[in-house]
């Protein structure tokens, strides 16, 4: 694609689209529908297999940038050298661990630039697993008992305080549902290993698990809300395949969330809803989940009103969206050439 002067260059990360897929080609397919202006998309990579860096009809280019760990120095150099290369005006990260970094980032950013539309540090740690059973007692958003450990010694008060089954929890990513002292073990060394401390030990809650996708402005109004129910979850506890649903409460506690914290930019609700019709907050993720297509799909495209507000257009409130809306995730062979993995590898970009 040709750069022009009406170009809107939008880097967006999270572009390994597996069988647990990270939200960026969701997230580029919205806006490529949603916004008018003609699109050059820059992917940002971290490994050289992330599907989308070979998928040109969605990614214009791809560059690797540094893991989150190698922190927001080595982070900024990196950026520094691609906006040099494509004029960005706009990034959108999409992965847990990266938002402190890019958080960090902002206000330099902004002086490139380049735009972010971020919550902030603060609204950030106050969803974190660490921090949300208490979040939620001061706001009175009904979250499941919690307790954060770094010990395997400390599991068997949690046994005490908790019982079984439990949820063990990793601190960016994945919960494992432990039915005995065995199990939860395992789960805590495997968890441990892969994100480091602490571990989460939750309550287990046993209901019908619903997931909301949700926009806000950053002045405590959710510009969208979509709520979705799975209909098919993988062995990995991903929806492929869900169908957004109209629903008040669900509605009204996103819109909660929203207010309680003047949350900016995407995010999503974990629900839990039980038998007698209670409404558990399990987690709540700090970006665009990876169905956030199906906000588009159903009228409430929410990647294209971020990208909007973020380059500072006014966005309207979303009042309606089409119920019964479902998506089907699916998978296929994508064919590339070594060439390009080699490029990958060794230039870093493609």
């Amino acid at each position: 694609m040709e750069k022009s002067d009406n170009l809107t260059t939008i880097a967006v990360t999270g572009l390994n689209a597996i069988d647990s897929p990270g939200p960026g080609i969701a997230v580029i397919r919205a806006l490529r529908d949603g916004l008018a202006k003609p699109l050059r998309i820059i992917g940002l990579s971290y490994e050289t297999l992330e599907p989308g860096i070979y998928m040109h009809d969605v990614v214009d280019k791809t560059y690797q940038i540094p893991y989150p760990a190698a922190g927001s120095d080595a982070l900024l150099r990196r950026l520094q050298y691609i906006h040099e290369k494509e004029n960005l005006q706009l990034i959108i990260p999409n992965f847990d661990a990266e938002l402190h970094n890019f958080i960090k980032l902002g206000p330099v950013l902004q002086t490139m630039g380049i735009a972010t539309f971020l919550p902030t540090q603060e609204q950030f740690d106050v969803r974190d697993k660490i921090n949300l059973f208490r979040f939620g007692q001061q706001q009175g958003l009904t979250v499941p008992k919690d307790k954060i450990i770094n010990s395997i010694a400390e599991l068997n008060s949690c046994e005490e305080s908790l019982g079984f089954p439990l949820v063990v929890k990793g601190k960016f990513y994945d919960a494992i549902v432990a039915y005995t002292m065995e199990q939860a073990q395992k789960a805590f060394y495997k968890l441990s290993a892969k994100w480091g401390f602490p571990i989460i030990v939750q309550e287990f809650i046993d209901g019908t698990e619903i997931n909301i996708a949700v926009l806000g402005d950053g002045k405590g109004n959710a510009v969208s809300i979509i709520p979705m129910r799975k209909l098919y979850i993988t062995d990995k506890g991903k929806a492929w395949a869900g169908i957004t649903l109209e629903d008040d409460k669900l509605i009204k506690v996103a819109s909660d969330f929203v207010n309680a914290t003047n949350w900016k930019g995407g995010c999503e609700l974990e629900i839990m809803r039980t038998k007698k019709d209670e409404l558990y907050i399990m987690e709540i993720n700090p970006r665009f989940p990876a169905w956030i297509y199906l906000s588009a799909a159903a009228g409430q495209n929410q990647p294209a009103a971020l990208a909007k507000m973020a380059m500072g257009e006014a966005v309207p409130v979303f009042t309606g969206y089409e119920v019964g809306k479902i998506f089907i995730r699916y998978s296929w062979d994508h064919i590339t050439d070594i060439k390009e993995f080699h490029q990958v590898s060794g230039m870093g970009e493609l």
